[in-house]
């Protein structure tokens, strides 16, 4: 037991009995933290524990249990993405990713600020889509999936088009797409894309425009590559699946 100050970002919050919260907080300095909060509706800090906040937490931090709050300073409510349904479920899917990506109580400063720069970069409306094919992207080596779309993995020229091969686990490149006839066949722009995305900062992320049919294809092929290496579901993955769905339509109604 030892009284600490962290900044941290709250994951999600639940009644526990009849006046009390568990609140779980992904902390910059101790990891995910499940939080016990007594009378939460008569705490002075209540309205600073709500989904999609930033903040500056004192508290009594546990290794094995519930760990608690004496107090909380400097909150951020993300104003962008609490009012609109598609920032809202972007940033849920992105967080629920964290939380499963590392176990409760594991340090990992590098995650949290990754998925913060990633958040606020929802909340500035930069492309949410994009922004989501990079995390996810970039947060699959912490399910155990190394790969490498920059190169043929038979003869490594990094040159040509590329394919991907599950068989392989990498990319084929136009002399060697023979060796796996039941390769992805993807457009070449799909792989160069998501080399990209693997590589890229998002402190420094350029402007990038990409057609909704190409996103598409995108997102196909990330789909295949969680369902293939991780196995990991998220429900917000599941909503936005909806969603997109519904823009589509609103989109023909505007037309």
């Amino acid at each position: 037991m030892k009284n600490v100050e962290t900044r941290g970002l709250v994951l999600f919050s639940r009644n526990y009995r009849e006046q009390d919260k568990l609140v779980k907080i992904f902390t910059e300095s101790f990891g995910k933290r499940m939080f016990f909060v007594k009378n939460a509706s008569k705490s002075k800090f209540s309205s600073s524990l709500q989904n999609f906040t930033q903040l500056d937490l004192l508290g009594t931090m546990n290794d094995d249990g519930l760990s608690f709050i004496s107090d909380v300073s400097d909150a951020r409510v993300y104003k962008y993405i609490n009012s609109d349904i598609f920032a809202q479920a972007y940033a849920s899917y992105l967080i629920g990713l964290s939380d499963v990506a590392i176990p409760d109580n594991q340090y990992d400063a590098p995650l949290y600020g990754f998925l913060m720069k990633s958040l606020d970069l929802i909340e500035a409306k930069i492309d949410m889509v994009v922004v989501t094919f990079i995390f996810e992207l970039q947060v699959m080596s912490r399910f155990g999936a190394q790969l490498d779309f920059s190169q043929c993995v038979f003869c490594h020229r990094t040159d040509l088009p590329m394919d991907f091969s599950y068989k392989y686990n990498g990319c084929l490149c136009r002399q060697h797409v023979d060796k796996d006839m039941t390769r992805e066949h993807l457009d070449p722009n799909v792989i160069f894309l998501c080399h990209a995305f693997m590589a890229i900062d998002l402190e420094k992320l350029p402007s990038i425009n990409i057609s909704d049919e190409l996103k598409k294809k995108i997102r196909l092929f990330i789909d295949g590559l969680y369902d293939h290496y991780t196995g990991v579901q998220i429900k917000a993955k599941k909503f936005i699946d909806g969603l997109d769905g519904w823009a589509d339509i609103m989109k023909d109604d505007v037309k």
